[in-house]
């Protein structure tokens, strides 16, 4: 049966745009003049975004880009900061969204394609880079975990899926130390699957949707299960741990300080408090 080219809308406003076309689902995030920082709004958008794909029987693809500059910095740096002491009250909402939006990605039977320009960098960022089936990256990518660089945990899965993704040795180094990682190196030990120019990001991303969109859908998704089977089992276990983690460690002054510090372009001075 033939698709139909007509493109479809499906949200056209908001911090997360979603249009439909040729059985690809393009899901744009719209924050760009804030690197498409991750407030919960939009991490609220993002889910009931990717759930919209779950209800459309014509998605055979979703394509997930960052409008601007950068892919995704990460968490709203400032919005976080402004919450002072009451940041716990913020963080568990924004990380109950993401949690949801990392399983409903785990589960879409469509194939789900990241494309990387600038910054893929936190929770939100280098999260969905590690949620995803394939990732695409323009030779100006670069990826951070940040975490622990503001005094919190890795969320959305990424202390389970970056090792499965990389060995052990090499995501206990990656999260420890914060390095940025440029694409080549993250082609190099696996975190993408390849790399093109910054001017041919758009198409290149494009076409390996509409490959895959053109693919049996029912063998795609069969085989997308089967690949994430064991590895979804055990994100899905761990994301309620890391969400408390996550939550406790947002109300100490080491957290409150590390956000500051990334404000401000500093060293962060932690105190252990």
């Amino acid at each position: 049966m033939s698709q139909s080219t007509a493109s479809t809308d499906l949200i056209s406003e908001g911090p997360v745009l979603l249009g439909l076309q040729d059985g690809i689902a393009h899901l744009r995030l719209n924050r760009p003049d804030s690197a498409n920082g991750m407030s919960v709004d939009l991490l609220a958008a993002l889910y009931h975004a990717i759930m919209r794909c779950h209800g459309e029987p014509g998605v055979r693809v979703l394509l997930i880009t960052g409008e601007g500059a950068n892919f995704c910095a990460g968490g709203d740096v400032r919005a976080f900061a402004s919450k002072g002491e009451a940041l716990p009250d913020y963080i568990r909402p924004a990380t109950a969204y993401l949690q949801d939006a990392v399983l409903a990605l785990s589960r879409l039977q469509a194939p789900v394609v990241v494309a990387v320009q600038g910054f893929a960098a936190g929770g939100g960022g280098f999260g969905l880079v590690c949620a995803a089936d394939l990732v695409i990256a323009a030779e100006s990518a670069k990826f951070l975990a940040g975490a622990t660089r503001v005094g919190m945990a890795p969320d959305a899965g990424v202390s389970v899926s970056l090792p499965q993704l990389v060995g052990l040795r090499k995501a206990t180094e990656i999260l420890l130390t914060n390095p940025v990682i440029d694409a080549r190196e993250a082609l190099g030990f696996g975190l993408i699957n390849k790399i093109v120019s910054d001017d041919a990001l758009a198409a290149s991303a494009r076409d390996l949707a509409a490959e895959l969109a053109t693919g049996a859908p029912l063998a795609l998704a069969a085989t997308k299960r089967l690949v994430r089977s064991g590895l979804g089992k055990v994100v899905e276990a761990c994301l309620s741990e890391e969400a408390r983690t996550v939550s406790e460690l947002s109300g100490t002054a080491d957290a409150r300080e590390g956000l500051a510090a990334v404000i401000e372009r500093r060293q962060p001075r932690f105190t252990g408090s």
